[in-house]
């Protein structure tokens, strides 16, 4: 009997189902589906054989793109070879997914079957598994599989910053949102101030430029000579200016009140600050026109450019249209009415404001709209799937087109396509190793900045610690040399200043003993006294001469006691006894020092 696995992946790891009766399941599939929905139903058909766990999210991550990819990541592999029966041909193993059950089937050998009962089944899986897991809530399942379908997401969401159409769409969409905007409020001013001065509207045509003469002149009666440098400016024609000033002083129109002339000044500022965002604007779009589209931009302009790709959604649905599609974009409403009418279809729809098709004659209007045409399809092809953005491609179709309209025009033959697109590869390459070789320049200058600056902030960081350390040092050094002062000054006062010869001895440290050392160095003494010195005896007078030199005496006894000392150091082991006794033996030899100088 073939044993029936089902594999199942969760956000939250594998697990791995049997089913019972395996026969009786695969008859009654109406019956499945009905206990899918009761759990009690549903665990008398399925028990959960093993369930192995992400470590974490980001291996949940790398085992989801493996399944979405059809690959067998490692952790699936050794999760099914250590879960199902050592018996290959004895196991079927259900999956979802067909792409990664021929991947299971073919490395592990393992018979998969997707589809049918399996379904069923792995839909009561999804839907009791929190039940079916131990431990595991529908909470923290939720939490995980939110998480993980947001982490799946960015991964798959792979694109270059610099290269994102959508801002053109918008930015095309603006500019010409903007133009309406700004002609519509334009005739508002001119009317407005057409009251006041109706021969300006004759003279100036430009809408912004009327604006700015509204804004600055405002009430006609106060224009004289002294503004007529200014007016040559706004105008930039001396010609023009001088006509104004003539006009302002035989003008037919009404007075106005200041009132009306400052509404009339503020409505024309707010145009003239959005003709010059419009300019701006523009700036902003021929940059990332240049960035996402050069080859498309350098064929047919920033503006038609954008245009063809706001309209077609994004830069790689118009690489995916063909040429046909290309030509009639825009003109939609046109094509429909005259496939209703059985009329003329059109013959192009936004590259009609290309420069080619306006320079052409009219019965050349549509040859030239499809060979534009036909190279807006491939450079828009080349701007979407290139590697390294570059305007090489764009600059030769537009050369080609240009060779079609004098052949349109004079008969000269062009040149043929297969040596041009040779000439642009040959080009392209040698500017794509010209960027290479100026982004390796920038990545020196980026490394040899980076260094200076660790190198600087390790000198700094170097000059503090040395700047601690010498404070540091000063702060230690200063009570010395107070003590050095106080020493010198203490002889000065006792009356030492006639005797320069004599040193001064340097106060010594005085050891600190422990309280047992005492004690033991105290008993050591009292025992060296009795056993060195006897009981004083009545001196003859040989021996009281010999007492009256003190000098000599002490430096002979002194010098008995050291070589006593010293041989007893050299003989007896170390011990606290010991120690003791050489500490006495010091104190006696301070003794004997001072008493030679007392004398």
């Amino acid at each position: 009997m073939v044993l029936l696995h089902v594999l199942f992946e969760h956000a939250v790891g594998y697990a791995l189902l049997a089913l019972k009766e395996v026969e009786e399941i695969s008859l009654l599939l109406p019956q499945v589906e009905e206990c899918v929905l009761n759990l009690g139903k549903f665990h008398n058909i399925v028990r959960l054989v093993a369930f192995c766990p992400f470590a974490s999210s980001q291996v949940a991550l790398e085992n989801a793109n493996a399944v979405s990819e059809g690959v067998v990541h490692e952790d699936l592999r050794l999760f099914l070879e250590t879960h199902l029966p050592t018996k290959k041909k004895k196991v079927l193993l259900g999956v979802g997914d067909p792409k990664i059950g021929a991947a299971i089937q073919e490395e592990l050998g393992y018979n998969c079957q997707t589809g049918g009962v399996i379904a069923e089944v792995l839909r009561g899986v999804r839907l009791h598994f929190h039940n079916l897991v131990k431990g595991l809530t529908d909470l923290s399942a939720c939490k995980a599989q939110l998480g993980l379908g947001h982490s799946y997401s960015r991964a798959k969401v792979k694109f270059n910053v610099n290269r994102v159409d959508n801002m053109i769409i918008q930015s095309i969409s603006l500019l010409d949102q903007l133009d309406k905007d700004i002609n519509t409020f334009s005739m508002r001013v001119r009317e407005w101030y057409g009251y006041h001065f109706p021969e300006l509207v004759k003279i100036i045509n430009d809408n912004a430029t009327y604006c700015r003469l509204a804004q600055f002149i405002g009430n006609r009666r106060e224009l004289n000579e002294e503004k007529l440098e200014k007016l040559e400016e706004l105008t930039m024609d001396g010609a023009k200016a001088k006509a104004i000033l003539d006009a302002s002083r035989s003008s037919m129109g009404m007075d106005i009140s200041a009132i009306d002339l400052i509404n009339i000044e503020s409505f024309s500022s707010r145009v003239v600050s959005l003709s010059e965002y419009r300019q701006s604007l523009h700036v902003y779009l021929r940059s990332k026109m240049s960035q996402v589209a050069p080859s498309l931009s350098a064929l047919i302009g920033e503006a038609v450019g954008a245009r063809l790709i706001a309209h077609a959604g994004s830069l790689t649905n118009l690489a995916k249209y063909p040429a046909s599609t290309v030509q009639i974009l825009g003109a939609e409403k046109a094509l429909f009415r005259a496939l209703k009418t059985r009329g003329n279809t059109p013959k192009y729809g936004l590259i009609f404001h290309s420069t080619f098709i306006g320079r052409a004659a009219a019965k050349n209007k549509g040859r030239i709209s499809r060979y534009l045409a036909n190279k807006c399809s491939i450079a828009s092809r080349i701007d979407c799937f290139s590697e390294v953005p570059t305007s090489v491609f764009g600059e030769k179709l537009r050369e080609q087109v240009e060779e079609r309209l004098s052949f349109y025009e004079t008969g000269e033959i062009p040149r043929k396509n297969l040596d041009v697109m040779k000439e642009a590869v040959v080009q392209a390459e040698e500017a794509a190793a010209e960027m290479a070789r100026k982004l390796e320049k920038q990545e020196k200058k980026r490394l040899k900045k980076e260094k200076k600056r660790l190198a600087a902030l390790a000198l700094a960081s170097s000059e503090n610690s040395s700047s601690t350390q010498e404070e540091c040092e000063e702060t230690v050094e200063k009570p010395k040399k107070k003590k050095k002062q106080k020493l010198q000054e203490v002889p000065q006062e006792n009356g030492m200043e006639d005797h320069p010869s004599i040193p001064v001895s340097k106060p010594k440290k005085k050891k600190s003993f422990s309280k047992e050392e005492l004690v033991s160095s105290d008993l050591e003494e009292e025992a060296i006294g009795s056993v060195s010195l006897p009981k004083k005896k009545k001196l003859s007078p040989k021996e009281e001469a010999v007492v009256s030199d003190p000098e000599e005496t002490g430096n002979k006894s002194v010098s008995k006691k050291k070589r006593k000392f010293s041989s007893k150091e050299e003989t007896v082991s170390s011990g606290p006894e010991e120690a003791a006794g050489s500490k006495s033996s010091s104190k006696k030899k301070k003794k004997f020092h001072k008493a030679p100088q007392e004398d």
